[in-house]
């Protein structure tokens, strides 16, 4: 049986499950949790009543950190939101708290799935489920940048022209203000992007990929629908062992912390991170990027 659970029934945990309603995603139950119960019933009453037009059936229903235990998936939503003028790190704190709470109680179920993480700050809330639950890093997975890549290749494409299906490229490093897009890597078509972009062309999308969230939230106050198809996008990597590349938060051995890179995602979880060519220019600013982060998970001194 393969089954979901979303700890965090607000913006995010909800486009998510809409997500996987109208996509028909492969799995047997969706299990909504939140610390509001009747949020999480009326939910699920409500998704359930799509189940007729929806491409695939599957049951929905909302319960409590028992579900955990027999879960393929336990994707944490949960925390606190980043208010306008507020940056990612300002939720550290916050947020920390709260994955204790949660963590420790899905723990206790002898939960073995895989934990895949939309919490921001991402990467330090990644490392935190890594740290607090034991599992071994391939089975602890954040978003990372995969919404940001998503946003790299419809902006390339609307001014280059192309369908975004037809662009391949990644936002890599933390998914914050530090992220970077490795140009010399990103491929339209056949071709590398200068030969669709011109230099201007390709700051103005680095500068609007890691501002867009700021500016969406100052607009409507959150995002939701990109973020809810982006964790569709690894949920289907996992469920169907696509080992399908995505630009998920890894671990790194090396540096001791999550940042995003594109990765082999499959059954298992992270089945390899793939380290690409970068420039010395692109090579200098992942460290910085790393080093971002790094500082960001001192603040609450996570081993």
């Amino acid at each position: 049986m393969k089954k979901i659970v979303i700890v965090g029934c607000g913006n995010v945990g909800m486009s998510y499950a809409y997500s996987m309603v109208v996509s028909g995603v492969n799995i047997d139950q969706l299990v909504l949790i939140d610390i509001n119960k009747d949020r999480a019933e009326g939910e699920a009453m409500d998704l359930s009543h799509a189940m007729s037009y929806a491409p695939k059936t599957f049951e929905i229903y909302d319960g409590d950190y028992a579900d955990c235990h027999d879960a393929t998936i336990v994707c944490i939503c949960a925390g606190r939101n980043q208010n306008v003028g507020e940056t990612r790190t300002d939720l550290i704190h916050k947020n920390y708290e709260v994955f204790k709470d949660i963590i420790g109680k899905i723990n206790k179920t002898g939960f073995n799935g895989i934990y895949l993480v939309a919490t921001n700050p991402l990467d330090v809330m990644t490392d935190i489920t890594y740290r607090l639950s034991g599992f071994s890093s391939n089975k602890v997975i954040g978003s990372g940048t995969t919404l940001d890549s998503a946003r790299l290749r419809y902006l390339a494409g609307q001014k280059a022209g192309i369908n975004p299906k037809n662009i391949h490229g990644y936002v890599i490093g933390e998914h914050g203000d530090s992220e970077f897009i490795p140009w010399n890597n990103v491929i339209i078509g056949l071709d590398k992007a200068e030969k669709f972009l011109s230099k201007d062309e390709m700051n103005e999308i680095s500068q609007e990929v890691c501002l867009s969230a700021y500016e969406i939230i100052k607009k409507k106050g959150n995002t939701s629908y990109g973020i809810g198809m982006s964790l569709l996008k690894i949920t289907n990597a996992i469920i169907n062992n696509q080992n399908a590349i995505i630009s998920v938060s890894a671990y790194n051995k090396l540096h001791d912390c999550y940042f995003s890179i594109p990765s082999i995602i499959c059954k298992s979880g992270i089945k390899k991170t793939l380290y690409i060519t970068l420039t010395p220019e692109d090579e200098e600013k992942l460290t910085k990027s790393i080093e971002k982060i790094k500082v960001d998970k001192k603040m609450i001194n996570i081993k």
